[in-house]
This record gives structure tokens, sequence and C-alpha cells, in this order.
């Protein structure tokens, strides 16, 4: 695995830890990152980007706020996450902060199923 996105997944299980809920977070291995889940709910994206946290919509200013925080992508031509925000490095560092702000993703609602897109074909059945 990528040496950098080994960091992240060791900024995000100190910071479990700090809650005392390390057992509570989890991995899997997708397109090339990990997907992490906090108490069995999505919680953060970690690729060459950095890390996403999953935050409600009440959240997210809060944390854009902070200095170099942006809206997740996909992609460079993708458009932004409606509900991953990257964190800045600083803060992930920043133990006792980093883990307020997954204490709130993790309470953050489910996320919403995706419609299927417009030009979808309906599958034959």
């Amino acid at each position: 695995m990528n040496p950098a996105i080994q960091v992240l997944r060791q900024e995000l299980e100190d910071a479990a830890t700090h809650l005392g809920r390390p057992h509570d977070l989890r991995f899997k291995a997708m397109f090339g990152g990990l997907m992490a889940w906090f108490d069995g709910k999505p919680c953060a994206w970690l690729s060459t980007q950095g890390l996403a946290l999953r935050l409600a919509e009440a959240d997210q200013p809060g944390l854009l706020d902070e200095e170099g925080a942006a809206r997740f992508r996909h992609g460079p031509d993708e458009p932004p996450s409606r509900d991953y925000i990257l964190v800045p490095p600083a803060l992930r560092r920043d133990t006792v902060r980093f883990a307020e702000w997954l204490e709130r993703s993790g309470h953050a609602p489910a996320p919403q199923k995706k419609r299927p897109h417009p030009k979808a074909r309906p599958r034959a059945g």
C-alpha cells in the first residue's frame, strides 16, 4: 500500500484511539485507496489526495473554514463531493482536534442511496 495512505490511516487510528474507540474503526481497500467506517458507518476516504471525512451538511462549513480544507473530488474533472471534506495535514496531526472531527463524522446521518442516472436504462427482467 502507498506509504502516504498508511500515514493517513495511522492518523485516523490515533484519533479513534483518543476517543477510546479504536475497535470501532474498520478499513477496506477500494480504488487504490482505503474506505474507513467508524461505528459501522462510512466516515472517511483515504487516497493520494489526502484524508476526506464524511460530515453532515451542518458540520461542513466548520471544517471548510480550516486553512487547507477543501471538498473532495474523485477525479480532477469530477464535481466536488457533497459529503466528503479533505482534512488539512495540520489538523490531522492535532490528534485531539482531529478526534473531535472524527466524532462528528460518526454522528453524520447514513448516506442516502444514489438515484439512478436519468439516462440509465432499466434492467431487462
